[in-house]
């Protein structure tokens, strides 16, 4: 199994100063962590794309490039890439950049975004959020086929019989679906015989189990051989020395970003009741010290048998020294476990 990082740049005020750090800070930062991953033996880092002012990375692909090349085997994927508001041809030309960069490490996760701002940003129409998606996952598919295009959609200008470059390293560049649980994006991954990356953030990540059962019944239906259909899992979490310190450190900037996401959609106030029960071993919150955090990993590979896993670090603004650390302990403490017992 694959174990990697993931990251949405955020620069949610500090819950201890109130203050937010600059984008460009937080930028250097996350190419550092990318760095330091790669150095202590993950196998993937994921960036998603927001355009909102708490977070940083709107443009993934440039984030993941500039640690290509400070990188030498780590994989570097979004997570996600908003594709129902993306141009598709720009998206694989900006990809298939980075796999050159990186020689063959670049992936694209696509997915729907769980926030609107890019849509009226770049002109699209929410109530066509379905069929954009569907179109432009097809004409993104078309690109990863051949290098020549001939293609007709309902939003986009045609394409006829356009060459799209450069070309990546990887034949076909990797392209994922994501999914936050959403059954017909499970069912199209399935048809499609796409790999597909859950977004666990809540509840117990058993009951995802009758969906990545779907995701390969209909794999299989539509003739897709079994090593194709992989599943990765992405949850929050945080390693320390101590399950006390993962506590202590993690808690107060995953408050703050639960709470400010919390107000805009109409949730419940998180509290640190909410944050202990995540963290309990069935829970979805990965924060512990490094066998805790081990241990339930396994737990999920027993319960969905995943072949990737991202822990989704940090949440909100911490301080980096700390993140690198965790980022350290999950590389070198936590990972060979993982995969120790896995191998046996």
């Amino acid at each position: 199994m694959e174990l990697g990082i993931s990251s949405f740049a955020e620069t949610t005020p500090d819950p201890s100063t109130g203050q937010a750090m600059s984008h460009a800070q937080r930028l250097r930062e996350v190419v550092e962590e990318i760095v330091l991953a790669d150095q202590v033996g993950l196998d993937v880092y994921g960036l998603g794309e927001h355009h909102r002012p708490d977070y940083a990375a709107s443009a993934p692909a440039i984030v993941l490039a500039a640690a290509a090349s400070r990188t030498e085997r780590i994989r570097l994927t979004s997570a996600v890439t908003v594709l129902s508001s993306d141009d598709p041809v720009r998206v694989f030309q900006d990809f298939a950049t980075l796999d050159g960069i990186s020689n063959g490490r670049a992936e694209i996760m696509a997915g729907r975004g769980s926030f609107i701002e890019s849509f009226p940003l770049f002109g699209q129409n929410l109530d066509d959020y379905e069929e954009l998606f569907a179109e432009n996952l097809e004409l993104l598919m078309a690109l990863q086929a051949s290098d020549k295009v001939t293609w007709r959609g309902g939003h986009r200008p045609a394409i006829k019989n356009r060459g799209i470059y450069p070309r990546p390293v990887q034949n076909p560049l990797p392209v994922w679906i994501a999914s936050g649980g959403n059954t017909d994006s499970v069912m199209r991954a399935g048809t499609l015989g796409l790999p597909l990356a859950l977004a666990i953030i809540g509840g117990q990540p058993e009951r995802f189990a009758p969906l990545v059962q779907l995701y390969k019944e209909i794999g299989a239906s539509a003739g897709h051989a079994p090593e194709k259909l992989k599943v990765a899992v992405h949850s929050h979490g945080f390693v320390a020395q101590t399950s006390e310190q993962a506590s202590e450190l993690f808690f107060p900037s995953t408050q703050a970003s639960m709470n400010i996401i919390g107000r805009e959609r109409g949730w419940a106030p998180y509290n640190r009741a909410a944050f202990d029960a995540a963290r309990s071993p069935r829970g979805a919150l990965f924060a512990g010290n490094p066998t805790e955090v081990a241990d339930k990993i396994l737990l999920m590979h027993a319960n969905l048998g995943i072949d990737r896993f991202f822990i989704h670090m940090p949440v909100g603004t911490m301080p980096h020294g700390e993140v690198l650390r965790a980022i350290e302990l999950f590389g070198t403490e936590v990972a060979p476990v993982v995969r120790a017992a896995i191998a046996s």
